[in-house]
């Protein structure tokens, strides 16, 4: 069985054609081959797939084998995937497990349209939203030195979030116009990981909706990424992640 190795913004996946539907969707078997030391090493598995209402149907998995929500930097890694197998050229369309998206590639950048999020609730100074995944986004300082595994880990694992679990993000403004820095403590890896698409956008939409932008720029600790989105009261609409996404390398399965 072959595989293929992407990244978005350093947020890392196991990439499989599973149009054929061979792949054996089994827990055990998915962690494995996500596990660094044991198997190829990822932050979660996806399945392209066949769809008869769009181009493709995206599955993720997360690195516990477990098939979880939205993943956002997943979802713009298998549209670059997509592209590569010629599914489409510019613009395409795919379904996954919050409902249909829309993206597009120009210039080795993806965009991708993320799900309307209704509203921003708080939890003390903290908010809460669902951008396809559910988030925690709480500003700080010093976010560089900041112990993001012990603090996410204790909110993730809180008796508010432990049953559905939660992603919790650390943000800090930047200096200059509409620029965040955003660290993620993610369920399913159970641990920082370098990026979080879903992350930066909720992150994104929390400052939106404090300064009135339309877009901003968010920096991860692999990379770089923009969303964009428009505010209707206290919902949000037309809701864009744009970064990069890139094939690492592609391997074969023997078992």
């Amino acid at each position: 069985m072959k595989f293929y190795k992407y990244q978005g913004t350093g947020n890392d996946f196991v990439m499989i054609d599973n149009r054929n539907q061979t792949f054996p969707k089994e827990q055990k078997y998915i962690e494995r081959l996500c596990n660094r030391r044991f198997g190829i090493g990822a932050d979660g598995l996806i399945l392209l797939e066949e769809d008869h209402t769009a181009d493709f149907r995206m599955l993720y998995y997360n690195s516990d084998g477990n098939e979880s929500t939205m993943c956002g930097n997943g979802g713009r890694c298998i549209v670059a995937f997509a592209h590569f197998l010629n599914i489409f050229e510019h613009k395409t369309t795919f379904n996954a497990i919050d409902g249909l998206h829309e993206a597009e590639i120009n210039n080795g950048l993806i965009k991708l349209k993320m799900i309307d999020v209704q509203e921003i609730k708080t939890d003390g100074e903290a908010f809460v939203l669902n951008t396809g995944s559910p988030h925690f986004v709480k500003y700080v300082q010093n976010l560089e030195g900041y112990n993001v595994f012990q603090n996410g880990y204790n909110i993730r694992n809180s008796k508010t979030y432990q049953k559905e679990g939660i992603n919790v993000n650390f943000v800090e403004e930047l200096e200059g116009n509409a620029r965040l820095f955003v660290r993620t403590y993610e369920r399913g890896v159970e641990d920082e990981t370098f990026s979080c698409g879903t992350g930066a956008t909720a992150a994104a939409l929390t400052y939106i909706q404090q300064h009135k932008v339309a877009a901003i720029e968010v920096k991860v600790l692999g990379g770089n990424l923009k969303v964009y989105a428009e505010q209707y009261g206290s919902s949000f609409q037309n809701i864009w992640l744009e970064g990069p996404a890139q094939q690492v390398f592609c391997g074969e399965i023997n078992e």
